[in-house]
Formats: C-alpha cells, sequence, structure tokens
C-alpha cells in the first residue's frame, strides 16, 4: 500500500520550513537544548543541527524499540515512506507518535523529527523521511528483521475462540476464552474423485445452471452433495441455536464445481443444463492431476466469476457498487504469488496469512469505492474504509478463494471450524452487522497447508507425486481377495484408497473387485497407490493371489489405448470408400474400417473434408 499522495522532501530544512512555529516549538522540546527560540528561522536551523551525525544517532538510540523498527522500514524503503497497515501487521502494534488531546491536538514523539508531512497545518505525525536524512540513517540504522511466516508440521487440533461477555455487576467486560476442536479435510484424493463424479453427473445430464448468473440450481446442489467425497463442508453440521437455524452456512463444494467446470471450459450450458465439452469428455478419461492443473489456471484467469458474489452478507455487487470492483484475475494472482511462497506440507495459520501478505507488500484490492457496498441497508451499512484495513473485503474474499477454490481444487488441506465460531472481523462499526450471525460462510476456516497436488497445480514442482496415505489401520489381506480391517476404523484417506478398487461388503470387510479397479485406471488412477496401501496396513506378504490380481490389472489396462474421438463417415459404395482409404489427397486422415466405413479422427477432419472435395466428393449430413 503506497501513500503517493504524500511529498518526499529533498532535506530536513525543507521538511522542517512546512511547519508552523508551534509545531516546531514541540520538536525543539524533545531536544537538549536549554534556550528557548521564537522565530521560525532559528528554530529551524537549531532542529536541522540535531538531525545530523552523532546528535542524530544519539536521538534514534532514546526510540523505543517499536519506533526505532518504524524508522528502519522506511530507512530501507525506496520512497522512505513509513507504512502503518504492512508494519502493523508485521510488529503486531503501532509506533508511539505523541500524545493526542480533545481527539485532534497532538504533542509530537521523537518520531517527528525523523517524519515530515507536506501539510503545514497539520498537527498530525508525518510518515516520510526527507531525502538527506533518509540517506543519512542508512549510515547507522539496521536494517529490519525480515518476516519468516510461521509454520508447524504438525495439524493443529484445538482453535481458540475468545467471547467478549459482560460482567453486569462489576460494570466490565470479560475476556472468555474457549478451544474449539478443528475439522480437518485432505483434499488431495477427494479432488481426485470430486471431479469425476461432476463430470459424470453433467454427462448424465442431472447439473441444471440458471442462464443468468450460471449458478447451479437448489434441485442440482442437493444433487451433487452426496456425490462428493464426505458431502460437503458442513452438510454434518447441526444448528445448536435457533438463530443459527434462521442464518445457514449454505453450500461450497457443491456450489463451487458447476461454476469451475463452466469457467475452465470443462462443460457449457445447453439449454437449462450443462453437457460436458470435448474438453470434459477427454478428461473422464485423463489423469484427473493433470486435469485439476489447467483448470486451477484457467480459473485463476477467468473473469465470467468473482468470488466476492459469495459473500452474501455484502450488498450493494450488482448496484452502484459493480463499477468500482476491481478484475478478479488481478485478485487471485496476488494470492497466488503468496501461496507459492507457502513451505509444502506445512501448516499455516489463516491469520498468520493474511498478516504476512499485508508485512510483505502482498496486498490487493478489492473495491475502489468500498463505500457503494454495505451491510444490511444502503446509507446506514456502508463499507467506507473498508478497501484499505483488510478486515472485511480483503479478509473475506481471501478465505472464500481459500475454502471455496483452492481447496475444492485439491491444492490446500484445510482446518475449520463453525463459521458462527469463526474469527470475528472489525464490523462493529457499521450499522447493523452486530447483528449478522456471520459476515461470511468462510468465516471459520482457520488453517490450511499446500499439498503436493498444490505443489503441482502452483508451479513449485514439474512432477506429479500423490501424497503416500499415512495407513494407520491393521490390514488383513485373504487369497480369495478379501481385506479386513482389524485395528482401528478406516480414516477417510484410507477409504478413499479402498472404494476405487474394492466393494465393501460390511463394517470391516472390503474385497477387490477388477470392474470397479479397472473403472478407477481408466479415470487415471494408478496401481501403485494400492499395493503400498495394501503392503503398509498387512503384518504379512501380500498372497500370491493378490500379487497375481494386481499384476492382471496392470496387463489388461495397457491393452487398449485410447488414441482420441473420431467421426464415422458411411459410404454407399464399398469402391468409393475404398478409393477415398488408398487416395494420395485424403489416405493419410482417414482409416477404412469394413466394406463400406471410414473412421477420420477428430483432429483431421478439416483436412479430411477439404482433401475429400478436391477429390471430387462432400459428406452429407444423416
Amino acid at each position: 500500500m503506497a501513500y503517493s499522495s504524500y511529498e518526499q522532501f529533498s532535506t530536513v530544512t525543507e521538511a522542517l520550513s512546512q511547519r508552523n512555529v508551534d509545531y516546531l516549538k514541540k520538536l525543539l522540546n524533545l531536544l537538549p537544548v536549554s534556550h528557548k527560540l521564537t522565530r521560525k528561522n532559528d528554530l529551524v536551523k537549531e532542529i536541522a543541527t540535531h538531525l545530523q551525525g552523532k546528535k542524530l544517532r544519539a536521538i534514534w538510540n532514546t526510540l523505543d524499540p517499536v519506533q526505532q523498527a518504524a524508522v528502519a522500514e522506511a530507512t530501507y524503503s525506496i520512497d522512505g515512506q513509513f507504512q502503518a497497515l504492512p508494519f502493523e501487521a508485521k510488529y503486531g502494534s503501532h509506533p508511539h507518535w505523541g500524545e493526542r488531546k480533545y481527539g485532534y491536538f497532538h504533542t509530537p514523539s521523537a518520531l517527528g523529527l525523523f517524519f515530515y508531512t507536506s501539510n503545514r497545518y497539520s498537527s498530525e505525525p508525518g510518515i516520510t523521511l526527507p531525502g538527506d536524512l533518509h540517506l543519512e540513517l542508512q549510515q547507522f540504522v539496521p536494517q529490519p528483521k525480515k518476516l519468516t511466516l510461521k509454520t508447524s508440521k504438525e495439524k493443529p487440533t484445538l482453535w481458540a475462540m475468545e467471547r467478549i461477555l459482560y460482567d453486569y455487576q462489576s460494570r466490565t467486560e470479560q475476556i472468555i476464552t474457549e478451544h474449539l476442536p478443528i475439522t480437518h479435510v485432505e483434499t488431495e484424493r477427494v479432488a481426485h474423485q470430486d471431479l469425476l463424479a461432476i463430470l459424470r453427473l453433467i454427462n448424465l445430464g442431472k447439473v441444471a445452471v440458471s442462464d443468468k448468473t450460471y449458478f447451479p440450481s437448489a434441485a442440482t446442489i442437493k444433487t451433487i452433495s452426496p456425490h462428493l467425497q464426505g458431502g460437503d463442508y458442513y452438510d454434518e453440521f447441526v444448528p445448536t441455536e435457533d438463530w443459527q437455524e434462521n442464518h445457514p452456512i449454505g453450500p461450497i463444494k457443491s456450489l463451487a464445481w458447476p461454476l469451475i467446470v463452466q469457467a475452465t471450459g470443462l462443460a457449457s450450458l445447453s439449454g437449462k443444463k450443462l453437457e460436458l465439452t470435448p474438453a470434459g469428455q477427454k478428461a473422464l478419461g485423463t489423469d484427473p492431476a493433470k486435469t485439476l492443473q489447467i483448470a486451477w489456471k484457467k480459473w485463476l484467469k477467468t473473469r465470467q466469476f468473482d468470488e466476492l458474489r459469495r459473500i452474501d452478507q455484502i450488498k450493494g455487487q450488482t448496484g452502484k457498487g459493480k463499477r468500482g470492483l476491481t478484475s478478479p484475475p488481478n485478485r487471485r494472482s496476488v494470492i497466488l504469488a503468496a501461496l507459492q511462497g507457502c513451505p509444502v506440507m506445512e501448516w499455516i495459520d489463516v491469520s498468520d496469512f493474511r498478516r504476512y501478505m499485508i508485512a510483505t507488500h502482498q496486498t490487493f484490492v478489492v473495491s475502489r469505492n468500498p463505500e457503494n457496498l454495505y451491510f444490511l441497508e444502503s446509507g446506514y451499512g456502508d463499507l467506507y474504509d473498508a478497501g484499505s484495513n483488510w478486515s472485511i473485503l480483503q479478509s473475506c474474499y481471501l478465505r472464500c478463494f481459500l475454502l471455496e477454490y483452492a481447496a475444492t481444487l485439491g491444492l490446500i488441506d484445510v482446518g475449520y471450524v463453525s463459521p458462527y465460531d469463526g474469527e470475528v472481523e472489525e464490523v462493529n462499526d457499521y450499522w447493523g452487522a452486530d447483528n449478522l450471525a456471520f459476515v461470511s460462510r468462510y468465516d471459520g476456516l482457520v488453517c490450511f497447508r499446500v499439498n503436493a497436488l498444490g505443489a503441482y497445480c502452483l508451479g513449485l514442482i514439474t512432477q506429479y507425486i500423490p501424497t503416500a496415505v499415512a495407513v494407520a489401520s491393521t490390514l488383513r489381506v485373504l487369497p480369495n481377495l478379501d481385506v479386513i480391517v482389524t485395528g482401528q476404523p478406516l480414516t477417510s484417506a484410507e477409504t478413499l484408497v479402498l472404494e476405487l478398487y474394492a466393494k465393501q461388503e460390511s463394517d470391516v470387510v472390503w474385497k477387490l473387485n477388477r470392474e470397479q479397479a479397472l473403472s478407477s485406471l481408466a479415470s487415471g488412477h494408478g496401481l501403485k497407490d494400492l499395493q503400498q496401501f495394501l503392503e503398509k496396513g498387512s503384518l504379512d506378504p501380500l498372497p500370491n493371489t493378490v500379487e497375481q490380481f494386481i499384476a492382471d490389472l496392470e496387463t489388461r489396462s495397457q491393452s487398449l489405448v485410447d488414441q482420441g474421438t473420431a467421426r464415422l463417415i458411411e459410404c454407399n459404395d464399398p469402391m468409393l470408400a475404398t478409393l477415398i482409404a488408398n487416395d494420395s489427397r485424403t489416405k493419410k486422415f482417414c482409416f477404412l474400417a469394413g466394406d463400406r466405413h471410414l473412421v477420420v479422427p477428430t483432429d483431421t477432419e478439416t483436412r479430411f473434408r477439404n482433401a475429400l472435395r478436391k477429390l471430387g466428393y462432400s459428406i452429407s449430413l444423416s
């Protein structure tokens, strides 16, 4: 965030000359000067002599650590400006600028000797170092500490939620801290299954969307959710209070997938239902990881959908406020760069991630005119100052982007609590906002980590190697292809692996199934996952029949190769079919199938038709 409206003075003398006598006297009182001065020129000259050499260093030494950090940050910035928002995000507080009286009168601290503003009538501290002072400070001020993103290899299990309770007897507020369990979802394998599930539902004609908003209908959302691995994030949430029933969380993944397949060209609207495009048809038999990588890159660039629209509580987005909204691809590119700087497979608190983005100047703007957006009612809940402080618009947008799209596409594993208990944004200054159950349904997102699929999609690695499932359960693999769970119940990740290759016959018994396995292999899954899973979970070597089952699957899955789609052309005469299949102009683009049929690969169809016309024929519609 830059303060481009502020001028950087060339010299301290020039900067001091812009301030009035009253302010200069206050600055002089901060210096070890015994005599009193009243003339402006004398005040400017005296103060300026203390802001160089050893005297300047002595003043620097009187600053407290936070004030010294403020000077250091400005000293090693290009323009010598102090930037309040990144500073607070990095250090957790603001430096002491002085004493304020009656809300406007300002008595400067020693920082007033370093920072100046071009407004000569202002009683507020400046934010810019004069040019000569900027260079002088670089001679002895140490560089500010580098900021590192806080991460943890251990999965966080509890989230500390603070509640403010009012004690009517003591007439004081008390802060109560509750520790809530965090729900975790490892999305890497889930996204593979969900992608294929939504493509198959579309292929069956079961996904209807609006021809105006392109959002799925309520009936479609109900159809999709049961087919998603583990359902939607909050499917099993049970409201505990009446007000929660009146403010439902709503769908997340089940709504995101229809938007994703449209924005990324895997499906398009035909009438009121989605149908698969050629790219979508191809994706049914392609490695899901590659499709997800392509879908992620296309989502980053789409202008068809704006994640902000999913923040229902922020009104005015389709009215006057629409004109001030910034480009979604520009916002996403900033978040993308921040995600690319995250270590892989390490958990990150969302609040820490947001502060890190601000502190490292990886910021974006959601609206140029946030005053045209509002809560509840225009004119009362206007978000007049929400465009710069990151407490509402940017924070809500960031959480939505991470949970509804990055996690749904499988790039990040997530940990969340109920949005009713999530981080409370700074909304108390906005009329009616204190009555909101939550600012957005994504407020419950508390942590995430970039997984192996995320590293692949973010360009951190060039080859995707699925994360091995840590098998916590004990298995008995029998010669008859039964897999018996003898230890603790399967985790969701373990269940996902078995579902690809086996049918569940009871709570603890699964049976390896060739048809099920071949279907998964055709969708791009590999046999290595199955073999590693069984070997890790079994205390004994795998039976020969199971080894043979896996080897047979390997052979059968590689016996036939999909060479792409083609068009079948019927000739009314076998002689004509033979002629076309052997003519030098057309034989490169077709194959003879039987006596009277020609097979034309889709990617050569245009060239085949052109060559056919030169031969003196054309294709009629059936």
